[in-house]
């Protein structure tokens, strides 16, 4: 570790915020190896502590970097749509809270459709969808998508295989069509195991402000975990392609997860002022890579 820790004032500042120690300490602090111990004293994990801090400093310098390209697609006047797909508890939704968390709302909005109306249910199955899609100078996220149909309704029974087989021949066309309208899809695939998502939701369960994200198709995610397999399978053979690829996510950390893919979106524009980033704007490519049909053990 050398000298980072002890004359690295960001991290100095971390652990006094985390109130892991106070200024006292670190008077009598004279070398990293009296921090370590120090912090082993008071049962502390400093892996994990100098993980967490790290992650904080990506964070915020990757949030700057987002703000920067949400100014860039304001004054350019460009359309971008990113698609965080996954099993239940694979992490989109906290990804998505920490892309949009310092960004100007006027310029952006989320976008967790619930289930279509009875109305909506009688119409093309696109329609929905094209109603939000972002304006010329805006960034949609979507919290689930129009892949929807894709993996959840046919496991769930809430589509009839003639439904599933229109969407499926109907999507890269759909697709296609918005790429040559200029519209940026980044489609996301948060990729986690089967351990990590009962753990998952074992700390959901078990955590009262969390437990309103366990519902009745996120209780069954483990029952049907192979049943998701196959039509994610069939999701990504027929519909990842060169205009409009999936883009694997695939860690069971969620705060990887998060640093990694806003790297990739950050990747995907040459935005004023990218070449004076504070930190890396590429994604780790053990981490975050495109589908191939070669690919057989993404979760």
């Amino acid at each position: 570790m050398g000298e980072f820790i002890l004359h690295d004032k960001a991290v100095q500042n971390r652990l006094k915020e985390r109130k892991l120690l106070t200024q006292e300490d670190f008077d009598q602090i004279k070398t990293n190896e009296d921090l370590i111990n120090c912090l082993e004293r008071r049962g502390r994990n400093i892996e994990k502590i100098l993980f967490n801090i790290e992650y904080e400093e990506q964070l915020r310098k990757l949030q700057a970097e987002l703000v920067k390209l949400q100014s860039w697609i304001v004054k350019e006047k460009k359309r971008v749509a990113v698609i965080f797909e996954g099993r239940d508890a694979a992490g989109k939704g906290g990804s998505i809270k920490r892309f949009a968390e310092h960004l100007n709302p006027r310029a952006m909005r989320v976008v967790a459709l619930s289930k279509p109306t009875d109305k909506e249910m009688k119409q093309w199955y696109f329609r929905r969808y094209i109603r939000v899609l972002p304006e010329a100078g805006e960034i949609v996220f979507f919290d689930r998508s129009w892949y929807n149909r894709a993996v959840v309704e046919p496991v769930m029974g809430f589509c009839d295989e003639d439904q599933y087989q229109r969407f499926m021949r109907q999507v890269p066309e759909y697709e296609h069509m918005l790429y040559e309208d200029g519209v940026h899809v980044i489609k996301f695939w948060f990729s986690i195991t089967k351990n990590e998502q009962m753990r998952r939701f074992s700390s959901r369960n078990a955590n009262p402000l969390k437990q309103w994200k366990l519902s009745p198709v996120d209780q069954k995610g483990q029952e049907l975990w192979d049943k998701y397999t196959y039509y994610k399978e069939q999701m990504f053979s027929r519909t990842h392609n060169s205009f409009s690829p999936w883009i694997i996510v695939k860690t069971n950390v969620k705060k990887t997860a998060r640093l990694e893919s806003m790297r990739y979106v950050l990747s995907q524009f040459e935005y004023d002022g990218k070449e004076e980033a504070d930190t890396h704007v590429l994604p780790d490519p053990n981490v975050v890579m495109r589908f191939h049909r070669s690919i057989y053990n993404v979760e």
